[in-house]
């Protein structure tokens, strides 16, 4: 690990202006970040804290849930609102990390998870365009199995590794932040970017943007709702594919829905094709099957990755079904 400054900024002004600079990074629960920079991925010249500066409240009203960016991914999930009111985010949370780590990561860091693609965490691999931008990208030709089929380009096959943003996202949430210019709104699916031509570009955000709130808004959907992780190991691993969905019925007819997936795409992926052909059908395993073979529309496999086609939509089907049998 290299030396760097460790700044700790007594309000959410002075943390701006603390962290504008190329090689500034912001700092909260650093479950990610502090590996990074054992790993030499990661080279600040100073580190600003945000513990003490944001908002770590999680707060429920008519609207929906409001969470402060630095609240810990356990008081989340384990949040009474949360488990009867969204329960896909709390199964998202549970099935993701150890309890140690979710107990000290915090929701702006996960919002903000870097990949954990091996060519991008060794430093000995030259070519990682998301690392070294213009280098190649070693996964390739290189061993591929956890990596994307959905959103991949001839850059970058990383895949996102976030349990809690899948979950999000087919919550319609919505990101807030604070810049040195101002304050503005995201909407989930908007935060993270695809690769294309730029992989070392992840996010929309600006250098020195901070997350300060997830807002998602309560509805039906999200009362029925689900999360369906398949992984090598029952804890503490991430996807070879997980799925969130929430229906919103009206008697046995589905009236909508939403389905985001994780493990096999690029940022998180809504599977708007699956969502399209769900809207007044049955809530039948038969609708969630035709649904589900349309969500690897356009996905691009290697010959390691390619079992995620069938796998993600298996995956789908189990978490409808979830959902559906939710009251």
């Amino acid at each position: 690990m290299r030396d760097f400054q460790y700044v700790r900024p007594k309000n959410l002004d002075e943390a701006l202006e603390q962290g504008q600079g190329a090689r500034r990074r912001f700092v909260a629960g650093g479950t990610l970040l502090v590996d990074l920079l054992r790993l030499d991925v990661e080279r600040p010249e100073s580190l600003v804290d945000l513990n003490g500066v944001l908002s770590s409240d999680i707060t429920w009203d008519a609207h929906g849930l409001t969470i402060g960016a630095g609240a810990r991914n356990t008081e989340l999930a384990y949040h009474d609102k949360v488990m009867a009111e969204m329960p896909v985010l709390s199964e998202a949370l549970l099935s993701g990390a150890s309890p140690q780590l979710r107990n000290m990561a915090s929701v702006g860091g996960n919002l903000l998870q870097r990949t954990r693609c091996s060519y991008f965490r060794d430093v000995g691999v030259d070519a990682c365009n998301k690392r070294k931008p213009g280098s190649g990208c070693a996964a390739r030709e290189g061993y591929s199995r956890m990596h994307a089929v959905l959103g991949v380009s001839e850059h970058c096959i990383a895949a996102h590794p976030s349990d809690m943003c899948v979950a999000l996202l087919a919550l319609d949430a919505v990101v807030r932040t604070r810049h040195r210019s101002g304050a503005r709104e995201l909407a989930l699916g908007d935060l993270h970017i695809l690769p294309g031509d730029h992989p070392e570009l992840e996010t929309q955000l600006k250098p020195g943007e901070i997350v300060t709130e997830v807002f998602v808004p309560s509805s039906e959907r999200a009362r029925r709702s689900a999360y369906v992780k398949s992984r090598d190991r029952a804890s503490y691993a991430f996807a070879l594919a997980s799925a969130a969905v929430a229906l919103e019925l009206e008697g046995p007819q589905i009236k909508s829905a939403r389905i985001a997936l994780g493990g096999v795409g690029t940022k998180p992926w809504r599977a708007l094709e699956a969502e399209a052909a769900l809207q007044g059908k049955p809530a039948t395993r038969e609708s969630f099957e035709a649904a589900a073979r349309l969500t690897m529309n356009g996905a691009r496999a290697t010959s390691h990755n390619a079992f995620k086609l069938e796998l993600a939509p298996r995956v789908v089907v189990a978490a409808l079904t979830a959902a559906g049998s939710k009251s």
